[in-house]
């Protein structure tokens, strides 16, 4: 594997990595209805604060989210929105699982 094709692999997994993590997975489905503060991200995932901004950093840096503020509010966006379609089929992933072992257990 050529040194440039492993290191677009790399920043992948990455960014992959930086969602893999139950609340930022919540984020990002919040967020994917629109901008929202940081006040109401922790409300909707049920996380303090503190954490819920641990959690946007990581994601931050990973270029998923961007940030502004709005007076004393810190207002977090989806920076490419597309990464919705990939969390679909994780759940397309996880029907056929599922599905797969249901008809299993039915032969059973």
């Amino acid at each position: 594997m050529r040194k440039e094709t492993r290191k677009f692999y790399e920043m992948k997994a990455n960014v992959i990595h930086a969602i893999a993590h139950p609340i930022r997975l919540a984020i990002v489905d919040y967020l994917a209805d629109g901008e929202q503060c940081v006040c109401d991200i922790a409300v909707h995932v049920g996380a303090q604060r503190s954490n819920v901004s641990r959690h946007l950093a990581v994601m931050l840096k990973a270029g998923v989210v961007d940030c502004r503020k709005d007076g004393l509010r810190v207002l977090y966006s989806l920076r490419t929105p597309c990464i919705c379609s990939f969390l679909t089929c994780v759940s397309n992933v996880l029907r056929e699982q599922v599905r797969s072992q249901n008809e299993l257990l039915k032969k059973i």
